[in-house]
């Protein structure tokens, strides 16, 4: 059998086993650029709490960090209200969380379903409670950012827009909300769009590679199918008088089809393939920046919570949440607002402020790579080709990317850069050479994220919906064509 005769053979079996699937994938893709996968971001999170009242209400921060276990590895704590009560938020790595009630000192335990209502309440004050559910995982909840809070409590919510609010296990916290529109939509969009049908069943040990393999074959079936399209096509006409040699009308349009959207789709296609990380082809090994935790020697202050607030308070900030975390080998403290506003100051000093130096972000950031050599420092005013923001609904709309931010670059093998937030000495991104690539390959070619078409919507809408048809169209035919194959046997 000749090479040619393999690869339309080829094409017609794997587009009837894959066409239906690409056109699920473009219709949902449609949908995904309005309404994305269920979060909860951190602008609405702080928009539910109130700000934390009482000069005494609180344990210090010591006494929470001595209720947590001994293994814990505390990395942040949070002071913040959950059902309207202080409770202090333990975080450490590998999606691990403990909860400690600020009044009493305890460590909880376990969250009981009358803590997830009270939660759910206090979070969406304008609708009603109809039911709650325990479970591990359902449909909105399968990203592993959940995985430290299993189980959840699935409260139902009538009113405010709401379907469901997904309470921790863990903590106690609301940690996803469901909004009746998400609800709707996502099973024509993402829940489709990711073959999330496949999760949470039998086949959910294999779902990676299963969405890795499907979206190999689509590729080569659209390279496949581009290539035919090149051989079959003419530069002077066929007898019947068209460049396609195809008489029958719906493998003509496929034909056409293919080749004015086939490099479109074959780019999506690719791309999406991309998004799995296949074969940790965009895993570089690269040193990732040093994390610090308190249990390497630094204890948390055992300082009154009311001076604290009070502090803030004469700097003309009403804090709905404080966090302390390590910079270097000082103690930072930061207080939020129910409208995002941040302050923050050191521990022992009354003195906040809004942002740390260059100089300090410098050397926070060469101690986080050890064993790299800076070679450059700037700071950033504006997005660029790398550091942007999306719209909430999308995959990392939830994801805070401030301005100004400070970029480190470093001489390390693989050319790492850190993004660092002023406001807090964290960072927010990095970068090295195989992430970078991956910026081309699947966020350019998938979403398109270039800014010249991101700042300039609708245009961005029209030219990603118009292509999206128009893989659609392809895929359609090529349903149609393989239905008509397969009942002429």
């Amino acid at each position: 059998m000749s090479i040619r005769r393999i690869l339309f053979l080829g094409h017609r079996w794997l587009g009837i086993a894959l066409c239906l699937f690409m056109a699920l994938w473009f219709v949902s893709g449609i949908v995904m650029l309005y309404v994305g996968y269920p979060k909860l971001s951190s602008s609405e999170r702080l928009h539910s709490l109130s700000a934390l009242a009482g000069d005494s209400c609180c344990r210090s921060p010591a006494e929470a960090q001595a209720a947590l276990p001994k293994d814990f590895g505390l990395r942040s704590l949070r002071l913040t209200s959950i059902a309207g009560k202080p409770f202090y938020i333990a975080g450490a790595g590998k999606q691990r969380f403990a909860a400690v009630d600020a009044e009493d000192g305890r460590l909880v335990s376990a969250v009981d379903e009358p803590m997830a209502l009270a939660a759910a309440r206090a979070f969406a004050l304008a609708a009603t409670v109809v039911g709650s559910e325990r479970l591990d995982e359902d449909a909105w909840t399968h990203s592993r950012a959940m995985d430290g809070h299993r189980p959840l409590f699935r409260v139902e919510m009538v009113g405010d827009g709401l379907k469901y609010l997904y309470v921790s296990g863990t903590t106690g916290e609301v940690v996803r909300d469901v909004s009746l529109t998400e609800s709707r939509w996502n099973w024509l969009g993402a829940w489709l769009h990711w073959l999330y049908p496949l999760r949470g069943g039998g086949l959910d040990r294999w779902w990676t590679e299963i969405v890795i393999y499907t979206s190999l074959a689509a590729t080569v079936l659209t390279l496949s199918g581009m290539l035919i399209g090149l051989l079959r096509w003419r530069k002077t006409p066929y007898r019947h008088g068209s460049r396609s040699p195809y008489r029958n009308k719906l493998m003509r349009w496929h034909h056409w089809l293919g080749l004015g959207f086939g490099l479109l789709a074959l780019t999506w296609i690719a791309s999406g393939l991309f998004s799995m990380n296949p074969w940790k082809i965009f895993t570089s090994g690269a040193a990732r920046p040093v994390e610090q935790q308190w249990s390497a020697g630094l204890n948390m202050p055992e300082s009154a919570v009311g001076d604290l607030l009070a502090c803030f308070r004469r700097a003309g900030f009403e804090p709905a949440e404080i966090e302390w975390w390590l910079f270097g080998k000082e103690l930072l403290i930061q207080a939020r607002t129910a409208d995002g506003s941040r302050l923050a100051r050191s521990d022992g000093e009354c003195r906040p402020f809004a942002t740390l130096s260059v100089d300090e972000l410098e050397r926070q950031g060469a101690a986080a790579m050890p064993t790299a050599q800076l070679i450059e420092t700037r700071v950033q005013n504006d997005y660029d080709w790398h550091y942007y923001g999306r719209a909430p609904h999308t995959m990392a709309g939830h994801v805070d990317k401030p301005l100004p931010v400070v970029v480190l670059r470093f001489d390390d093998p693989h050319g790492t850069w850190l993004y660092l937030d002023p406001r807090s000495g964290r960072t927010v991104l990095r970068l090295d050479s195989h992430l970078r690539a991956k910026r081309w390959l699947f966020s350019l070619f998938h979403s398109w994220d270039w800014l010249p078409l991101l700042d300039r919507r609708p245009l961005w809408d029209s030219m990603l919906i118009i292509t999206s048809l128009g893989g659609l169209a392809i895929s359609l035919s090529g349903v149609v064509l393989g239905w008509r194959r397969l009942r002429r046997g």
